[in-house]
């Protein structure tokens, strides 16, 4: 790791937000278009791509924006606004690039600025424990073999590399970079979920897949705090899908003109129990995004002090993302929902045709909400701020080190 990575464009954000306001506007005129007919979301990931969103965080030197984590997940939460199915498969790769940063994997770095966008084949399929990975790599002259079945595998689909994990005979863990196009690789759109269906959340399925030595990663390459970096985003994702729900109700409130005869004025944008609806709509998606915006600056904390601070200091920033996503996920969780269905008690039945698809708003934030249950993070949480209790983060559990001679950079 140096300091090179900390280098940033000179910018500020109401200039970076302008550079993608009008794409982001022309991906949210579809999306209730793309929600009916499940139209999936290939071009808005390359168009993502090719604008230069997916390497924000890439350092300006590396062809990169140099953007900071909390302008970075401020702008991710705008791209949620617009879709957030698109957030939510980028997920992986938003991850994965702020593990290149912190490993310094200057490869893979300018791969990112060139364009390349990245899935995730992480969960495996059937009764494995946790920790466990039946996904295996083996040995094949100058590369590798890699054979396995992922679920969840979201983005995938959109992708031009996988990350895989993977397990040696020798029981070292692994993330192997596979090409979606590679012979071998079958990637399923079977997602049926209520919520996100455009995802791609679907199946991966690898069979003799080769991978040549120089894409495979054999030392632990996460940052610390990866696993907060990860929840991070589905709050960010979260608070998109309040702000969405806050633009979709005053819209509609504004285009009304009939109302009820328990009423109190002549429209509904006059009538004062309607306007107290939207300020709660309102506020709820203030306090989800300013939770996120909040863990980001402690992810950028946490990147710093890894390069630059004290032993100590490092992993209590590292502690301090870790329970602080857990924080904003307990609070988010609830608020986004709540606001997502409450924008219905400012508007008639009306407001629940297909048409206009305001259910997905709820469908989506229930459907993100289902990942990594909220219900445990209370109690960890509790458990921290009492006696001190940091657990295990089993997102992490069962990967093994490798020998530092064999990481591919």
């Amino acid at each position: 790791m140096t300091t090179e990575i900390l280098a940033s464009s000179a910018r500020s954000y109401a200039e970076l937000a302008a550079r993608f306001r009008p794409l982001f506007a022309d991906i949210a005129q579809g999306a209730a278009r793309r929600e009916s007919g499940r139209i999936l979301l290939h071009d808005e990931v390359r168009r993502l791509a090719e604008a230069g969103f997916t390497s924000l965080r890439v350092p300006s030197g590396l062809g990169g924006g140099g953007v900071s984590a909390p302008d970075f997940f401020r702008l991710l939460i705008e791209l949620a606004a617009a879709e957030s199915n698109l957030a939510q498969a980028l997920r992986c790769h938003i991850a994965f690039v702020e593990d290149l940063l912190y490993a310094n994997n200057t490869k893979w770095l300018r791969r990112i600025a060139d364009g390349a966008v990245v899935g995730n084949a992480w969960t495996e399929s059937g009764p494995v424990p946790v920790g466990g990975v039946s996904t295996t790599i083996t040995v094949d002259g100058a590369g590798y073999r890699v054979n396995g079945t992922k679920s969840y595998t979201t983005g995938s689909l959109y992708a031009d590399w996988i990350q895989t994990g993977a397990r040696t005979a020798e029981g070292l863990d692994v993330i192997a970079l596979v090409r979606r196009d590679n012979p071998g690789v079958e990637v399923i759109d079977d997602w049926d979920g209520f919520g996100q269906r455009l995802t791609a959340s679907g199946t991966s399925v690898f069979t003799n897949v080769f991978v040549p030595a120089a894409d495979v990663i054999t030392e632990a390459a996460h940052p610390p705090y990866s696993t907060g970096v990860y929840q991070l985003i589905h709050v960010a994702t979260l608070a998109g899908i309040a702000r969405a729900a806050l633009g979709d109700v005053v819209s509609e409130v504004r285009k009304r003109t009939r109302t009820f005869s328990n009423g109190n004025g002549t429209r509904p944008s006059a009538d004062i129990q309607v306007q107290q609806v939207v300020g709660e709509v309102s506020a709820l998606a203030f306090s989800a995004e300013t939770a996120s915006l909040r863990v980001a600056e402690l992810v950028q904390e946490a990147y710093e002090a890894q390069l630059q601070s004290s032993r100590a200091l490092a992993d209590a920033a590292v502690t301090a993302v870790e329970f602080a996503s857990s924080q904003a996920q307990i609070v988010v969780t609830e608020q986004v929902q709540r606001a997502a269905s409450l924008l219905f008690n400012a508007l008639g039945a009306s407001s629940t045709r297909q048409e206009l698809q305001l259910d997905r708003h709820w469908r989506n934030a229930r459907t993100i909400s289902s990942h990594n249950p909220v219900i445990y993070k209370s109690r960890i949480v509790g458990d921290w701020e009492i006696n001190g209790t940091i657990p295990d983060f089993v997102w992490r559990a069962g990967e093994a080190p490798a020998p530092a001679s064999a990481s591919a950079r």
